[in-house]
Parts: C-alpha cells; structure tokens; sequence
C-alpha cells in the first residue's frame, strides 16, 4: 500500500509541479481571500486579531476544496481514472497517496498563508510548537476528509458545486479544533489548546481509515 501511495503522491505532485496551478492560481487566490478579510475587518484592529485564527482555517478549507477539485479533475479525462482502477493498485494506497499530495500543497499554501496573516493582522506567536502540530494534525484531517467526499462527488456534473456542501459541514469539528488551538498558541486565548489536537487527532484518523477501507468502493462507482 505504501509503495502504491508514494507513487501516486509523486504522479499527482509533478502534474502539480509541471502546471503551476497551485503557485499560479490557487496561491494568489489564498492571498486575495486573507486581504478581503483584512480589509473587512480594518476598522477594528483589535476584533481582526482575534478573528484572525478562524479567517485562517477557512482560507485553508477553501484552498482544501479548490485542490480535491483539481486532484480529481487530473483523472477526469482521456480514459485516465479507468487507467487508475485497472492498474492493479492498492486502493487504500491511491486514497493515501491523493490525500498526502493534497496535504503537501495545504501545508505550502500554510506557510504563506500564515505570513500573509503575521504580516495582515499583527498577529503575535507564543506557542510555536502547538501551532505547527495543530496545523499537521488539521491538514491530515482535511486532506483525508477532501480525498473521501471527492472520490464520491467525481463522477457527478454537478461535483463543483457538490463538493463544498458535502465537505465544509463535515470538517467543521476542524475548524473550532484548530482555531481554538492556534487562538492559544497566539496568546489570544487561556485554554489549554493541546487538548483540541485530540479532537483533530480523532477526526484524522476516522477519515483516513474510512479512506483507506472505503475508497476501492467508492472509484469503482465513479
């Protein structure tokens, strides 16, 4: 399995790498959507830091969605996706091959999100390893989440507009986990912000084994 998920990690990323999508497109769209939320919020400075963990996790959950969509819109022609299910595969190792090549582009998108958000909202760092354990445990869990509800919405027409509404109300647990977290690593907040990463740690491994056990299923369905 791991083998056939490194290969597919690898495929995916050098599709990534050769078109530029994600540095091209999907990066300044990040940007744009973090400066949106600067300038809606500029009046109230001190509002917009506190706000400033959320406004993060929701830029990262629409650039979640945006790569699943073109993870899956690689495969969509020229016969490519039956390719896929009569390579003889592992299919637990496609799921963890797409969902690792989608969390590596979320952890790039991350890191310049959370410049972009240092530089935007003046946020101050207090906990730096919680924040970058939070980010891990989160980005598993909406790589895992995206890869699962993608696979299903594939072969719809409708999959652009599909997508958003059967991932975002599910990786709400996510959203208050890492923004309660990162509140704490930023000193916004007194809460013990470990005890979040459980909540994440829960929904990561939930996911990734309903992917790894149900994915076969759900491609052949595509």
């Amino acid at each position: 399995m791991w083998r056939d998920a490194a290969l597919v990690a690898g495929k995916d990323l050098r599709v990534e790498l050769r078109s530029r999508v994600t540095t091209n497109q999907v990066a300044p769209y990040a940007v744009l959507v973090l400066l949106l939320f600067g300038i809606a919020f500029d009046q109230d400075r001190p509002l917009l830091q506190q706000a400033a963990p959320g406004l993060f996790w929701i830029a990262v959950l629409l650039c979640c969605l945006l790569a699943v969509q073109r993870s899956f819109a690689l495969e969509a022609g020229d016969g490519a996706r039956d390719g896929l299910r009569l390579s003889g595969m592992d299919t637990g190792g496609i799921f963890v091959g797409k969902a690792a090549a989608i969390a590596v582009q979320l952890v790039g998108l991350e890191v310049l999100l959370a410049f972009g958000a240092v530089v935007l909202f003046g946020t101050d760092l207090r906990d730096p390893a919680l924040l970058v354990v939070t980010a891990l445990v989160a980005t598993a869990g909406l790589a895992a989440a995206g890869t699962l509800y993608g696979v299903m919405a594939a072969g719809l027409r409708v999959r652009e507009t599909l997508l958003p509404l059967l991932v975002m109300p599910v990786v709400a647990p996510v959203l208050l986990a890492a923004t309660q977290a990162w509140r704490s690593a930023l000193g916004q907040s007194t809460d013990g912000g470990w005890r979040w990463l459980g909540l994440l740690a829960c929904f990561a491994a939930i996911y990734s084994t309903a992917g790894v056990l149900g994915f076969g299923t759900l491609l052949e369905e595509v």
